[in-house]
């Protein structure tokens, strides 16, 4: 395995900077994510640092600009650096390279995670097969809009080339050769077509490897290929570090929180709802939007502190309306967060679908950072509240709300109660 420096990943949302982090836990490093760029935050037995900047819905000039302070704050000589963008370009991820490889060097683009069916093919992103601009994804933030890498890099002020790395996955010689050219010629992006594992880790390997001053940008994919090449040869350590903490009483409740109305978090709450006995509750999105000035707003709030002093487990979820924008997600998610807020200690677990429905929520109850322990399946991060010395530490799983398998939520409600399946014996 490659001897790694420190790693600084810059995320634009918090789900999405756990997803890109975990990897790092499960082959023995000190994880830890921090909501806000701060060296005072910055935990210093850390081998990797995750910071969410929070910029998907700010201007691209303005997410530019925290992001690049961002890296002013926490990189350095002792830092790699990873930008970690959406696998299916949410947000300004464009402007936020550009920001970065002023100072950061070539970027090395390739957001394909083969593991939940995103690839890029042809400088384009493919989504179990659906060009990205036909998914239902895409069409309901960006429609009309073309999500060509080349295109969006162009448009943030970067040169760019395309490198078939698919094809060279077999060459790690001459994909090194093709990188080292790029540089020389003073491209600023390399965008490299990936399909699959092998793919990434080729491209994995050749980077760390070599001297071109260079960062990476990508999604939890290539982050899962840098990890396994960069582990501690400390079978201990990783055991230690691969176990989430049990300190929580057995029987405090677990909420599930769920910003996210993709088809994705439908099935997954679905089968949580049909495989447990969690009670649900569905805020509708008006009651968000005018907090304690709603009718019901109380009442809810009353209901919600009822079901978890009773030690029953809760799922929340946000409903959708004929006056719902997407635009309004991080309003509504503050918004569900200070309603859930008051009965927060109540609880030993915490789920939470959708990368602001996770911020808001984390910062209502005032935990600045994670300590990320676990992953569930592919992305799902499990962890606790850094501050070792806080009274109330449950375990806290993030996830992206269109992400994920079926069984995403049912399989951490089952990490939180520390239960298996029923007639699955454990090895």
């Amino acid at each position: 395995m490659t001897k790694m420096k420190k790693i600084l990943i810059i995320a634009d949302d918090l789900s999405g900077a756990a997803d890109c982090a975990i990897g790092f836990t499960r082959v023995g490093h000190r994880v830890v994510v921090m909501l806000d760029a701060t060296r005072e935050q910055m935990d210093p037995l850390a081998d990797t640092i995750a910071v969410d900047t929070d910029t998907r819905r700010l201007t691209p000039a303005q997410a530019a600009a925290r992001t690049a302070a961002a890296f002013d704050a926490l990189g350095g000589a002792v830092h790699r650096l990873y930008k970690k963008i959406d696998s299916t370009l949410r947000g300004n991820w464009a402007a936020e390279v550009a920001a970065l490889q002023r100072n950061a060097g070539l970027a090395i683009v390739a957001p394909a995670f083969p593991a939940t069916g995103r690839v890029l093919q042809d400088g384009r992103v493919l989504v179990h097969g659906t060009p990205l601009e036909q998914t239902p994804t895409w069409q309901l933030e960006h429609a009309g809009r073309d999500a060509n890498l080349a295109t969006m890099l162009h448009e943030a002020g970067l040169s760019t080339e395309l490198l078939d790395g698919e094809a060279l996955r077999d060459d790690p010689a001459a994909l090194a050769s093709r990188i080292a050219a790029s540089a020389a010629a003073d491209t600023a992006a390399l965008i490299v077509d990936t399909q699959s594992e092998h793919a990434l880790r080729t491209l994995a390997q050749v980077t760390l490897d070599s001297d071109v001053p260079l960062f990476w940008v990508g999604s939890g994919g290539l982050a899962r290929e840098l990890s396994s090449l960069t582990g501690r040869d400390d079978s201990a350590a990783i055991a230690q570090r691969s176990a989430p903490a049990d300190d929580r009483d057995a029987d405090t409740p677990v909420l599930v929180l769920v910003g996210s109305l993709s088809a994705v978090s439908e099935r997954q709450c679905a089968m949580l709802l049909d495989r447990t006995r969690i009670e649900q509750l569905i805020v509708p999105p008006d009651v968000l939007r005018r907090g304690a000035t709603h009718k019901d707003w109380h009442a809810l709030r009353a209901q919600i502190g009822a079901t978890l002093s009773a030690r029953a487990d809760l799922l929340v979820r946000i409903g959708r309306d004929d006056a719902f924008d997407p635009a309004e997600g991080a309003q509504l998610s503050a918004s569900l967060a200070e309603l859930v807020e008051p009965h927060f200690t109540l609880i030993g677990g915490l789920i939470a679908t959708g990368g602001e429905t996770a911020r808001a929520m984390l910062s209502a109850a005032r935990i600045p950072s994670l300590h990320l322990q676990a992953e569930i399946e592919a992305g799902v991060a499990v962890g606790r509240p850094l501050d070792a010395n806080r009274t109330h530490r449950p375990g806290i799983v993030t996830k992206a709300g269109a992400f994920g398998t079926d069984h995403a939520l049912y399989a951490a409600w089952l990490t939180l109660r520390h239960e298996t399946e029923p007639d699955v014996l454990p090895y």
